[in-house]
């Protein structure tokens, strides 16, 4: 059964710790594209505890997620994107969420690609 976004919000919210990423939009921290093409935004959602996302700007062409979300709003997802140059890039993450001093959610995402580069990423929510 599938419950709405409103249901699953509330019932996030009422449990201490606890993140529900449907209709949050995040973006990289650091992240400024020479050529003045928008930064790339992720437009997240969720059901429970899937989570999944789309994502594009500067020079992701398209990229996409898909993964579940722990008790403690813990990501553990997958993810694969095409570059404007027509290159691509798949992987995996672990996205560790933290609540920045004005409420929204920041995520520390340790990621390791298919190719076997790994690093460190922080996306944060836009409120606009």
């Amino acid at each position: 059964m599938t419950h709405s976004p409103a249901a699953h919000e509330a019932a996030a919210a009422s449990a201490p710790g606890r993140v529900y990423y449907g209709g949050r939009r995040f973006r990289p921290v650091g992240v400024e594209p020479a050529d003045g093409a928008a930064t790339p935004v992720g437009e997240y959602h969720q059901d429970g505890d899937l989570v999944w996302a789309e994502f594009s700007g500067a020079d992701i062409r398209a990229g996409r997620l898909v993964g579940t979300c722990r008790p403690d709003g813990v990501i553990d997802a997958v993810y694969c994107l095409v570059t404007a140059a027509g290159g691509t890039a798949a992987g995996a993450f672990v996205g560790t969420p933290s609540t920045l001093a004005d409420g929204r959610v920041r995520l520390t995402e340790q990621w390791r690609r298919l190719d076997g580069s790994s690093g460190v990423s922080h996306i944060e929510e836009i409120v606009e």
